[in-house]
């Protein structure tokens, strides 16, 4: 990977911790300014474009607290040229939701890195909690947790 790419992967896991404190500003920094920026999380639907990534960023930060990122675990990057994919699993420890208690959780995470002039700006980001064999109907709105 190229140096700026990894200055900007080091970025968006230190944007990990302060979001798992309740602040999203270090994911915000780093999504690329343009219309067609995605953002997935478990909380809700793919906010897409700046103003949705932005929401979805906020309400997500409010959810945490009291965090810290236990490890980050590095499972594929694909890419070459202006476009770089990782593919991680993220470990965290925090209070979630109303709960007083901390929690271990860990997420499945894509990331996609598209290089604007020297940075490499997110363009694309999905972060969800499937990280072991789930039934098939698991799929149903009804039997999920």
């Amino acid at each position: 990977m190229p140096a700026a790419l990894e200055q900007a992967v080091t970025e968006s896991h230190e944007a990990l911790r302060k979001i798992l404190n309740g602040d999203p500003s270090g994911y915000a920094l780093l999504f690329a300014d343009r219309g067609d920026i995605i953002l997935g999380n478990p909380f809700g639907p793919f906010g897409k474009g700046p103003a949705e990534v932005r929401s979805r960023l906020a309400t997500a930060a409010t959810k945490y607290r009291d965090g810290s990122v236990r490890s980050v675990e590095p499972v594929a990057v694909y890419g070459s040229g202006h476009t770089f994919v990782l593919v991680e699993i993220e470990n965290c420890r925090a209070k979630l939701g109303n709960s007083p208690d901390s929690a271990d959780f860990s997420a499945r995470v894509t990331s996609v890195y598209q290089r604007t002039g020297r940075r490499w700006p997110l363009a694309h980001r999905h972060a969800d909690p499937i990280t072991t064999p789930h039934r098939a109907e698991s799929m149903l709105p009804s039997l999920r947790p």
